[in-house]
């Protein structure tokens, strides 16, 4: 039980030492993932279907 006590005790005193973004970083570092995973679906889609259209030409 001691061991438990000492890391949770542990685990809060590194999380005090976090540096957490603001708001509005947050905000921008969502945007930029949520476009990069947008512009990644769209290339992965084209790829498909360039793929899939050649493979129809070839059978």
């Amino acid at each position: 039980m001691n061991k438990l006590v000492n890391y949770l005790k542990g685990a809060r005193e590194e999380l005090a030492k976090v540096v957490w973004p603001n708001r509005e970083t947050t905000i921008r570092h969502t945007i930029v993932v949520i476009g990069i995973s947008i512009a990644i679906a769209i290339f992965l889609g084209l790829v498909d279907f360039l793929l899939s259209k050649i493979l129809e030409i070839v059978i």
